[in-house]
């Protein structure tokens, strides 16, 4: 029979994805003598079965929690249904990964209108009795019954300003008594049931929820975007209670072992006393810097930091640990490796090695390639900052970035405008998991409540965007729609900048400066270099981009798109010269004007790349993309051209293609029009030859796209190399470059052994393969491609992450036979998958020898590289 539980006595570090992460570190923490609450653990294989079969909990289930309720009863000298020696549990979800604040958790449960009694008359202190069952009564109707925290919110709120308490702390046991009393109404009310009193029944409707709470919009979006798959489900630790709210030497805390914001090697973390748990998350409360703790209870400071260091040291990476202090006894409750933000990722993984924790491959895989762009984020320019109206200067500085957008006060509209193509500041008093969307969509979260460890806190540095938290002089009233400050006001859609690494905010928009490297960015990126086997070039052709691109390290350039220079006013003028041609001749005048702008343009690209292998794709996409569409336009375009607008439209009418995208575009161009493809072959080159006269070397190779047949590659392989051949003779000068072709067609995939005999090179364009074999229209694919997601037709946008199973077996068929006819053919892949760290893990395992992505991604696209090569080196390891 399969075991569904296992006491914290059972368990280890290295059964986390049947206890979860949680349970796992729980387990390790009892393994290692750390002061751990006592418990167990319902699996993630439950959780599986549960929602499998119906969302039913197995009568096997029933009866091991039963019996492990005994057990359990018997370890701690405590009875779970008892009203003498009460045993109150929390009840916590823990998945494999950790999804902070996606999920839920019950505190003080047991507790019902008995035994609350009960623990009033045994402890001596009703407050403390009535404030746990309060606790429990808001928790379990929420996240069992589905009851809006709002609704128990507004009441508590009302009491306390009705009766002039400013803290909950301040609410005696009787006005507890009163609004418990009155939280059950509201069950009845909302749920047409009343609160159970059986303890059990409790416990088991409680384990349901969380099972249940794995599959809602919340935690379905948080895996979503952090790419956590929704089928490996969440385990359920059940722990007893250990109380934060029991008195003033009592109190409760979350910590990081370093500072997870900048990364120093310092304890970092809040705390509150007097308190829950969850107070500190919620951000309902704003804490006390941890270090004060060492002022009030010294031997309970020392213990903790003790605790810190050896977990810390344990776990080889910064830690993320919530305590309980009861009566100036210290418990530990969770830890995990911390989120925390790139900058911090960077500088802790270079300390550790630095340290000697771990190895320079190990410090690889502890930043998130996704991460990484974040540090390639600008930051306000110092002298616009100085001009710029402060709204507040109080807030705290939870996550940095410099955002400016309007001012949102709900998830819901943010994540409506944000679609609407607005930029968007989401502003809440304190944000909740239910507003994850809305964060998501929005370029920064400011909350009034809350500290450094607060939801909105912790979500946001997990997802790179800028958030500041605890800004106390702002009241921000979401039922009007407006912010008071220093008696102003800001209304829903005035725009605001928010400065996540000082915490101030800003009216208005402020200019940005370039983000600057860091000494550990700089060290780290060059360990990724040393480590990683495919190259990674970038696709660009302005000299910004390409600055940028080789600021990144970028080994080349893998994809000039010659397309994107004929686009300026004059060029495009002559360009549709070109087109509209009716004679040769006609064609060869504006060619000859269009190659002398591709000359200097391609003299600029070679003189950055100063020497680096660069790809130039011959003219690529279909004519009518650079015709007058508008009435306006064809006018504008008759005039300049002079021809009557009648035989401007009869000409575009001549021109016009069913299906475009499939139509008359590549390298069918240059077969029908070969004086392109000379035009472009001579611009290239004569671009070379001048940059030689100068002593700068260049490393052309020309790309011939959308090849689907070996015939076609040969045609315009002569034209080019003719063309080349009588460019060397006149000038009395010999280049060296490469043609090669683009591989893009499932036809080019399967003939690749042939194409290769021909070819210098290759490079996979996966933005057209990925259509031509599911035939979809990328432009076209938004319409469905989500609904297909959300309805699991498909796991994945095929268009942001390769399609191994299809698009990829195609490619792996192309690399084989390829590397087979022609050992010495160089590989690349230059669509935007050359950037996505998923792809990127399946290319190296091929023998591609470089991926091109946009300049931004390259330094992702590095890392990417180098922590599948760190993985496939250990597991080749692993396998000896």
């Amino acid at each position: 029979m399969t075991k569904y539980i296992y006491a914290f006595s059972e368990g280890s570090q290295a059964m986390k994805d049947l206890l979860g992460g949680k349970g796992a570190n729980l387990a390790e923490m009892k393994r290692l003598g750390l002061p751990v609450p006592d418990g167990f653990t319902i699996t993630t294989e439950a959780c599986i079965e549960y929602l499998k079969h119906g969302s039913t909990l197995s009568d096997e289930l029933k009866e091991e929690l039963h019996n492990q309720l005994a057990a359990f009863s018997e370890r701690t000298g405590k009875a779970f249904s008892s009203n003498e020696n009460l045993l109150l549990v929390s009840v916590r979800s823990g998945a494999k990964i950790s999804m902070p604040g996606m999920m839920d958790t019950i505190l003080n449960l047991g507790l019902n209108d008995e035994n609350v009694e009960k623990l009033a008359d045994k402890t001596g202190d009703a407050r403390f009795a009535y404030d746990c069952y309060r606790r429990l009564l808001q928790m379990f109707g929420q996240v069992v019954y589905g009851i809006p925290m709002n609704a128990f919110d507004q009441y508590f709120d009302k009491y306390k300003e009705e009766h002039g308490y400013e803290v909950d702390a301040d609410i005696p046991a009787e006005g507890l008594k009163e609004i418990s009393d009155r939280f059950k109404e509201i069950y009845v009310e909302e749920v047409y049931k009343p609160f159970p009193q059986e303890p059990l029944k409790q416990l088991t409707e409680a384990v349901e929820a969380v099972f249940k709470s794995w599959d809602n919009d919340r935690a379905r979006v948080y895996r979503d975007l952090n790419d956590i798959p929704h089928d490996i489900g969440t385990a359920v630790n059940v722990q007893e209670m250990v109380f934060g709210n029991s008195g003033d030497r009592s109190g409760t805390g979350v910590a990081f072992t370093r500072n997870p914001v900048t990364g120093e090697n310092k304890l970092f973390g809040e705390y509150l006393l007097n308190a829950q748990g969850e107070d500190v998350v919620a951000g309902i409360r704003t804490p006390k810097e941890i270090a004060t703790l060492d002022s009030q209870m010294p031997d309970v400071y020392q213990e903790f930091v003790d605790v810190t260091e050896k977990l810390e040291t344990h776990y080889k990476d910064m830690q993320d640990i919530e305590f309980t202090i009861e009566n100036a006894n210290l418990y530990i409750l969770q830890t995990r490796n911390g989120k925390r933000t790139a900058k911090a990722a960077m500088k802790i993984a270079v300390d550790l090695v630095d340290e000697g924790v771990i190895t320079k491959d190990e410090a690889l895989t502890k930043v998130d390639v996704k991460s990484i762009d974040t540090l390639l984020h600008p930051a306000f320019e110092e002298k616009a900052l100085e001009a710029a109206e402060a709204i507040s200067e109080a807030g705290l500085p939870a996550s940095p970035g410099a955002s400016t957008g309007k001012v949102v006060f709900s998830a819901e509209d943010a994540k409506t405008q944000a679609e609407q193509g607005e930029k968007v500041i989401l502003m809440r008093p304190e944000t909740s998991p239910e507003d994850i969307e809305g964060m998501v969509a929005s370029e920064a979260i400011v909350t009034t409540h809350g500290g450094m460890t607060s939801h909105a806190a912790v979500v946001a540095r997990g997802m790179g965007k800028c958030c500041v938290t605890g800004c106390s002089n702002l009241n921000i009233d979401t039922e009007n729609k407006v912010v008071n400050y220093h008696g102003k006001e800001i209304h829903e859609g005035d725009v605001i900048s928010v400065d996540g690494s000082t915490g101030n905010i800003y009216l208005g928009e402020i200019e940005t400066t370039s983000a600057e490297h860091s000494e550990e960015f700089d060290r780290f990126m060059q360990w990724a270099e040393e480590a990683a086997r495919l190259g990674v070039r970038m696709n660009a052709e302005t000299p910004a981009d390409i600055q940028a691109g080789y600021q990144f390290d970028a080994s080349g350039i893998g994809l000039v798109r010659t397309e994107h220079m004929f686009f300026g006013a004059e060029r495009l003028v002559q360009m549709r010269r070109f087109i509209l041609a009716s004679s040769k001749e006609e064609r060869m005048d504006a060619l000859n004007e269009i190659r002398k702008y591709q000359t200097e343009d391609f003299e600029e690209i070679f003189r950055l790349s100063n020497g680096r292998p660069t790809i130039v794709r011959l003219l690529d996409p279909p004519l009518h993309e650079f015709l007058p569409k508008s009435e306006e336009e064809i006018q504008i375009v008759s005039n300049q051209l002079d021809v009557q607008p009648d035989v401007l439209k009869k000409r575009l009418n001549d021109l016009h293609e069913v299906n475009p995208m499939l139509g008359h575009r590549g390298c069918r161009l240059a077969v029908t029009y070969p004086e392109l493809a000379e035009m472009q072959a001579e611009a290239i080159i004569g671009s070379v030859m001048r940059l030689q006269a100068e002593g700068i070397e260049s490393k052309p190779e020309i790309m011939i796209p959308l090849v689907s047949t070996v015939e076609e590659f040969k045609t315009l392989k002569d034209t080019i190399q003719t063309t080349i051949s009588e460019l060397e003779e006149r000038e009395n000068k010999t280049v060296n470059y490469l043609i090669g072709t683009m591989i893009e067609t499932p036809r080019a995939c399967l003939i690749a052994g042939q194409l290769a005999q021909e070819s210098e090179f290759f490079s996979f364009g996966t933005n057209d393969l990925t259509q031509l074999t599911y035939g979809f229209s990328r432009d076209d694919a938004g319409k469905f491609i989500s609904e297909y997601i959300n309805r699991d037709l498909l796991t994945i946008d095929p268009f942001q992450t390769l399609d191994v199973d299809g698009v990829g077996q195609l490619i792996k068929t192309a690399v084989e036979q390829a590397k087979a006819s022609n050992p010495q053919i160089k590989i690349g892949v230059c669509g935007e998958l050359g950037g996505d760290p998923k792809s990127i893990h399946f290319f190296n395992d091929l023998a591609i020898d470089y991926v091109s992505c946009s300049p931004f991604r390259v330094p992702g696209a590095i890392l990417a590289a180098a922590q599948s090569q760190v993985e496939s080196e250990r597991l080749v390891g692993a396998n000896k």
